[in-house]
């Protein structure tokens, strides 16, 4: 949610709006510098907001910016400064005389990497021992990566052969990427009751009154609840 706002919806927040996304984005680098715990997508979301707002300033005139043009050359500086603290940042190494990821046999590393969704999480543990590197590297990993995201008909239009003339795919997951999107994946979603009218977190449930209640419920992605704003 917060990455579709800075992609695409930072112009139709209001006054209070953008300081209270800006608190958040604040609270998470402050936690991500505290916990060391998955930079990597904090990054990439300032990363996106950062060239957007780039663009928004460049085209004052041309967009509307809500608020002072300065106080938005404040904000910019604000998001260089967390980027900058972000790329300073040392990952303390965990000192643990408890059983590792190089402790467990084969069959439950690949387990491991075969339960992930993202190619990127998959490169970065293969990036920890050489043994997970090997199994990183493994075609079918990446091609049931690319069975997972992708349709038939669209990885077909776009093979990508190695030198040995197989199918490359763990580059065809990257420039697949590029054409269409991914499936999104959440810890909790949230749901939509057409019979009560209601949102919920998936988790959660509601006291629905309809006979059948699963057949009422719609899933809500982020780009759909920013969407039931618009007006």
């Amino acid at each position: 949610l917060l990455q579709l706002i800075a992609k695409s919806q930072l112009t139709s927040l209001s006054g209070a709006a953008q300081k209270n996304y800006f608190n958040i984005l604040d609270k998470i680098v402050r936690k991500v510098m505290e916990d060391q715990y998955n930079p990597r997508l904090i990054k990439d979301l300032l990363q996106d907001l950062s060239s957007t707002l780039c663009i928004l300033i460049r085209g004052v005139g041309k967009s509307v910016l809500v608020g002072n043009i300065n106080i938005w050359i404040c904000r910019l500086e604000t998001i260089l400064l967390w980027q900058q603290q972000l790329k300073n940042l040392q990952m303390n190494k965990q000192v643990n005389n408890g059983l590792t990821l190089s402790d467990l046999p084969l069959h439950m590393l690949n387990n491991i990497l075969y339960k992930f969704s993202d190619g990127w999480d998959i490169i970065t543990l293969g990036q920890v021992t050489p043994t997970l590197y090997m199994l990183s590297e493994d075609r079918q990993l990446w091609k049931k990566l690319c069975q997972y995201h992708f349709a038939e008909k669209q990885f077909c239009r776009h093979l990508i052969p190695s030198e040995e003339g197989h199918i490359d795919w763990k580059l065809m997951y990257f420039a697949l990427q590029k054409y269409y999107p991914i499936k999104e994946q959440y810890g909790d979603t949230l749901h939509f009751c057409r019979h009560c009218s209601i949102l919920f977190w998936k988790d959660t449930g509601h006291p629905c009154t309809a006979s059948d209640p699963n057949t009422c419920l719609m899933p809500v992605s982020p780009q759909h609840f920013i969407d039931l704003f618009k007006f």
